[in-house]
């Protein structure tokens, strides 16, 4: 007899899991409450969805459980996933390491993987909301009755994919965490990441627009959070950018906490404090016919420049080869180090992610089976796990949705089965469906 997997969520990780279920021989079903799938695939990457990236490293991951990431990702890794795809159609595109379709279509993605599920029999409820799961022994193992607004469901297994409470709009709001705390997972409570920051002071309005190659050094309470280097945007409220995205979760976090916390932006983090500090003294006394706002032309942004000058107390129109010493240094100090106080961090609806979500130490990394529950699986943003920018995080939602799926429907050795099975079907072979005919993939 088939197993019946019930999947919550149809999204990235409930999209692969019912592929690696339904592959392994199991009646599948999604429940996803939007009224189609895979919603949010189609914002990642800016519409052109970043599938992965081939430096996947422990420190591209924050989780309560440092190790937790990288060992999912080694059941079911980068050279697994992009065979994955292949196998459906996509033909993946290397930028730096960064992947991408070569069709630079988000929906692209989202086609096949729709395609695939529709191949395999896979059922899937839209506009169907889940109200309760509950654990019922019948037949000498767990099986589980999924009650949901349009009826209740049979399970032999359930995987919880319903996503986090970031990006809303596409699905994510926030249900998966009450059906896991109701059955007794600890939840770490969710905070908006890959967010941008909300700071202190009218003066962003001025600077609104403005990107440029920048330092970003993330502090709470005199202690070093974390920092990036990238391209930073200004907004009229504060702080954007990949820099900020990387950092923000530690933002959230020691905000949440009630500690008062700073960005320190670097505008030369080309130049180390001495080497600015030369050039600064060089360009005064070479152009020191110039006006000090002139000083910066060719070196910063012209609306940058005359906010970080009147910062220091100088005045813009002061020659620069008036320039003392003493103001030199406070000049160094605005470019070098500039203190943005963060008030909060954007809301869920602006996120890209979430940090926080259900206890890792409660799942199998190998199996991502409950360690509560017997035949219950988690997946995808749902778990305490955020990627910084670069398909890290759809490379988590890819290797845990495969690895819930393959186990929950009793396959093994997820990685190499469906390398294996995806690098054939690339080169136009066979795959048998669950009924055990043979459809051309």
């Amino acid at each position: 007899m088939r197993k019946r997997i019930v999947i919550i969520g149809g999204g990235a990780s409930g999209l692969t899991a019912a592929i690696g279920g339904a592959r392994n021989g199991a009646h599948v079903t999604i429940v996803e409450h939007m009224d189609r799938v895979g919603k949010k695939i189609l914002s990642t990457g800016n519409g052109r969805c970043n599938l992965t990236n081939l430096r996947m490293e422990a420190d591209c991951y924050r989780c309560g459980r440092k190790e937790f990431p990288m060992e999912v990702i080694r059941g079911f890794g980068v050279d697994e996933t992009l065979a994955f795809f292949k196998g459906l159609g996509i033909e993946p595109k290397d930028r730096n390491g960064y992947i991408y379709p070569n069709s630079d279509q988000a929906s692209a993605v989202l086609d096949v993987l729709r395609s695939e599920v529709e191949r395999l029999g896979v059922a899937v409820l839209l506009s169907c909301r889940v109200e309760k799961i509950e654990p019922a022994a019948g037949g000498g193992h767990v099986r589980y009755k999924v009650y949901t607004d349009q009826g209740i469901l049979d399970a032999d297994a359930v995987i919880l994919a319903a996503g986090s409470k970031a990006a809303p709009s596409t699905g994510s709001d926030g249900s998966g965490y009450e059906l896991a705390g109701r059955l007794g997972h600890r939840v770490i409570k969710p905070l908006p990441a890959l967010v941008q920051l909300r700071c202190q002071g009218n003066l962003y309005r001025q600077m609104a627009g403005i990107r440029t190659e920048a330092g970003v050094k993330l502090m709470a309470a005199g202690e070093l959070l974390a920092r990036d280097r990238g391209e930073l945007q200004l907004t009229d409220y504060g702080l954007s950018g990949i820099p900020v995205f990387q950092v923000s979760r530690f933002a959230a976090r020691a905000l949440d906490q009630g500690k008062r916390v700073t960005a320190l932006v670097d505008f030369m983090p080309s130049w180390d404090d001495g080497e600015a500090f030369g050039l600064l003294k060089k360009r005064a006394s070479l152009l020191g016919h110039k006006t000090v706002e002139e000083l910066f032309t060719g070196l910063l942004n012209k609306k940058l420049a005359l906010v970080l000058i009147k910062l220091a107390g100088i005045k813009p129109s002061q020659k620069s080869g008036d320039l003392s010493p003493k103001q030199l240094k406070l000049l160094l100090g605005q470019i070098k180090s500039y203190e943005a106080i963060v008030m909060s961090v954007n809301p869920f609806v602006n996120a890209q992610v979430c940090c926080g979500g259900v206890d890792t130490g409660e799942v199998d990394a190998a199996t991502m089976e409950s360690r509560l529950h017997a035949n219950l699986y988690l997946a995808g943003e749902l778990l305490d796990v955020d990627g910084i920018c670069g398909g890290y995080n759809l490379q988590f939602a890819w290797s845990s949705g495969m690895i819930a799926g393959t186990h929950a429907a009793g396959g093994h050795s997820v990685g190499k089965h469906e390398a294996g099975a995806n690098k054939a079907a690339a080169h136009g072979a066979y795959a048998p469906a669950p009924d055990g005919k043979r459809n051309r993939k």
